[in-house]
């Protein structure tokens, strides 16, 4: 298969003799991205749809194929004509809370030949980490770390062999993403409420966030309602982290120590998978909204990145480019692929 990641394969390409149809979906928390492109590189159209969720939740199944059909549907009414009739070959997913090898992974895949109407041998579904990985290193070692509303990170020597790091759910380990940056944040804002912290300009501006009155003596009261609130969630706290970020490129003492707290977070997973797959000085694709909208987080990461000794590079790729990377290598092995 051509190199997806390559710029002069971007043009919408008039379908060539038994050209095939290949689907690259990249599932996140907040929405759902699909890209359509041919078997030889050429990229069509793309789409939208909603987030997932963890399939586990309540849900959970009923968001996955939603976010699969929406995104699907929105790609293909992009499409040139001469592509808009041809069936799907294949295609891959990476999505939030899939891992490999476990019963979810095996849900996944059931729910994604229901949607599409293919069957299994033709499709892939992993976690987003993972397209993102094949998307940014098609080839050779290289590591990728994420932060979002939750963080990851995972790499590959290139000759085989992966590992993940941290992931963990954002109940338990969020260190480095924007949900922890926006939730230390809230946190602090309260201590300086009660008298814990000296109150500083981080309590009004996320508290106006929030939409409540920085001086009303019952917002504490309200914010402790409102963080158990179900619609509330990492998301709820995620987009505090602007705030944060905002705050500690203008000089903020506290906000920063909260900045470069989650910055140390993610050098330290680099720097894990670096030393189960006896990477040196390996090369690091920096992803997610965290690490490319919030520039005080980025900016604390390169540098403990460069003095820990790795290498950051742009991606070749994101996340669809992987998943289609996916979805091509699955036809290589499937002899009915050709009659689609």
């Amino acid at each position: 298969m051509a190199d997806l990641a390559d710029p002069a394969l971007q043009a919408h390409n008039p379908r060539p003799p038994r050209a095939l149809l290949l689907a690259g979906f990249d599932a996140g928390q907040t929405h759902t991205t699909c890209r359509l492109a041919s078997d030889d590189g050429g990229l069509l159209a793309e789409g939208q749809g909603p987030g997932v969720v963890h399939l586990a939740a309540p849900g959970g199944p009923q968001r996955f194929t939603a976010a699969l059909r929406e995104s699907q549907a929105g790609a293909r009414a992009r499409l040139p004509e001469e592509w808009r009739s041809v069936p799907l070959a294949g295609a891959a997913v990476g999505a939030s809370g899939i891992e490999a090898g476990s019963s979810v992974q095996a849900q996944g895949l059931t729910l994604m030949a229901a949607a599409l109407g293919l069957p299994c041998t033709r499709l892939a579904v992993t976690g987003d980490e993972r397209t993102a990985l094949r998307g940014a290193f098609p080839q050779g070692p290289g590591i990728v770390v994420i932060s979002g509303t939750g963080t990851i990170a995972v790499g590959s020597d290139g000759q085989g062999r992966h590992h993940r790091c941290a992931g963990w759910g954002w109940l338990l380990d969020g260190a480095g993403s924007t949900m922890d940056i926006g939730r230390d944040g809230l946190a602090l804002s309260l201590r300086m409420a009660d008298g814990r912290e000296p109150d500083g300009p981080l309590r009004e501006a996320i508290w106006q966030v929030l939409g409540l009155d920085p001086q009303d003596p019952a917002t504490p009261q309200r914010i402790k309602a409102l963080v158990v609130d179900p619609d509330f969630g990492a998301a709820g706290f995620a987009r505090l982290a602007p705030v944060v970020d905002r705050l500690a490129e203008q000089g903020d003492a506290r906000a920063s120590a909260i900045l470069a707290q989650n910055a140390e977070a993610l050098v330290a997973m680099v720097a894990a998978v670096a030393a189960a797959l006896d990477l040196r000085e390996p090369p690091v694709a920096a992803l997610g909204g965290g690490l490319i909208h919030l520039a005080g987080l980025r900016h604390r990461f390169e540098h403990g990145l460069r003095r820990w000794g790795g290498i950051l590079v742009a991606p070749r790729g994101d996340a669809c480019h992987g998943a289609l990377h996916l979805a091509a290598a699955l036809l290589q092995h499937d002899p009915d692929a050709s009659m689609a």
